[in-house]
């Protein structure tokens, strides 16, 4: 039995999932004429109370689609220096935007409100216009920490103060809101735009929603096809995502549960420096030296348990819905034996 703790991308359908791809009422989305897809953005549109929403087949496509239409050529992106729209988006915000970054120093991938407001650009020939920032939660290297939902409300209100457009990187927003009891629409009337991944923690094999105002996601439709991503049937993909939002919610919490306890016999091994305070589903481990994350990684492997060595001294251990009971139980006994 191989335990994939690599990422919580490895998921496959559930046979319930399956049922309803293979049943869904499909049309042309290019033409919208896909009356799953309109389902599903309207749902979650609904669900943060945004008037509109776009069905993109990843995450990094529903990112870099919100940056084209927040920014101009030449203007600067305020985020974190850890963040996936800047460190793992193939530099896309360069590539697609024309834009350059400001990358900020944060605590395990969050940023403050003073700081943002510190790096924002006077109006000056010489600098590039800031005029966007992103934020990402849960913070992927941050180990799945959560943002204070009062320094989002103070960072939101730098952004309307400097009139600065608000995007949030939800790809796993969905395992803070269950971490922290917090609800969808606090979030949308905090962002003007927030991309959710479905294919994450909700188990999809694919997809990305883009919620904001109808003018937004009017512009966006027209980038996303620019990018390639207009898609015709693609409502037997949708109806994955119908079905996690109604069923894979609030499971979460038991990943959640399941990281803690990995995370804690961890903490008692001779080759760990330190585990990072796990919130959600996100395990990341500082290796002590003479040790290596890589050899403690296939060592691991060599007992049928997958990880990633993301440095030379950090391994990431990630959990999602097909991890069980079972292959819990079974890597905590094999980190007991290491």
């Amino acid at each position: 039995m191989t335990i994939d703790l690599r990422s919580d991308t490895f998921t496959k359908p559930t046979a319930a999932m399956l049922n309803a791809m293979m049943a869904a009422d499909v049309g042309d989305d290019v033409f919208r004429e896909d009356p799953t897809v309109n389902r599903l953005e309207a749902m979650a549109a609904d669900l943060f109370g945004k008037e509109a929403a776009l069905y993109c087949p990843t995450g990094t496509m529903s990112n870099q689609i919100a940056i084209k239409c927040h920014t101009l050529p030449g203007d600067e992106v305020i985020c974190e220096k850890s963040a996936h729209v800047y460190s793992y988006e193939g530099g896309g915000i360069a590539f697609n935007s024309g834009c350059q970054v400001r990358p900020l120093d944060g605590e395990r991938g969050r940023i403050k409100a003073k700081q943002i407001e510190a790096a924002i650009n006077p109006d000056d020939v010489h600098k590039a216009r800031t005029s966007l920032v992103c934020l990402e939660n849960t913070s992927n290297r941050g180990g799945g920490s959560c943002y204070d939902l009062e320094e989002i409300k103070k960072i939101a209100k730098v952004c309307r103060q400097h009139k600065l457009a608000f995007h949030l990187d939800g790809a796993r927003l969905f395992n803070a809101l269950v971490a922290k009891s917090e609800k969808p629409e606090q979030y949308g009337s905090l962002f003007d735009t927030i991309s959710i991944c479905l294919n994450k923690g909700l188990g999809c094999p694919i997809g990305s929603v883009l919620l904001g105002s109808q003018d937004f996601i009017r512009r966006a439709r027209r980038v996303r096809k620019v990018f390639g991503g207009g898609m015709r049937q693609a409502g037997f993909m949708a109806a994955a995502g119908i079905y996690a939002l109604e069923h894979h919610v609030t499971r979460l919490e038991l990943d959640h549960m399941h990281a803690k306890q990995i995370a804690d016999r961890l903490m008692t091994k001779e080759f760990v420096e330190n585990v990072m305070p796990v919130e959600t589903n996100i395990i990341i481990i500082d290796i002590k030296a003479p040790f290596t994350a890589k050899l403690i990684a296939e060592e691991l492997k060599k007992r049928e348990i997958l990880c990633i060595p993301i440095s030379a001294t950090q391994i990431r251990m990630v959990m999602h819905l097909d991890i069980h009971e079972e292959m819990v139980r079974k890597t905590v006994a094999v980190i007991e034996q290491l």
